[in-house]
């Protein structure tokens, strides 16, 4: 869904969304302090895919894709307006 105020977004309906809005009061958005977005990938590449095209468009690398500690393949980045970002893939 898209609207001039909000973008929100779905892998499937009834699933899990992310929303991105002009806040509704009409005052600047901020960064949250402390919080982070994590999305999920199918598959390592798509992580890959995701981080890359990240940076292309202007975001900043904080963590290069890789398998952490966890077990997990993940990524982060900074949106431009300096959100944390996390993409990652289960079970590699």
């Amino acid at each position: 869904m898209k609207t001039d105020r909000i973008l929100f977004w779905a892998a499937k309906e009834g699933g899990p969304g992310f929303a991105i809005a002009k806040p509704l009061d009409g005052e600047a958005a901020t960064v949250g302090n402390g919080s982070m977005i994590a999305l999920s990938a199918d598959t390592p590449e798509q992580v890959d895919n995701a981080y890359q095209k990240a940076l292309e468009l202007g975001g900043s690398d904080e963590g290069s894709p890789s398998v952490r500690d966890s077990g997990f393949y993940v990524a982060y980045f900074r949106d431009l307006d300096g959100n944390k970002v996390c993409l990652f893939c289960a079970g590699t």
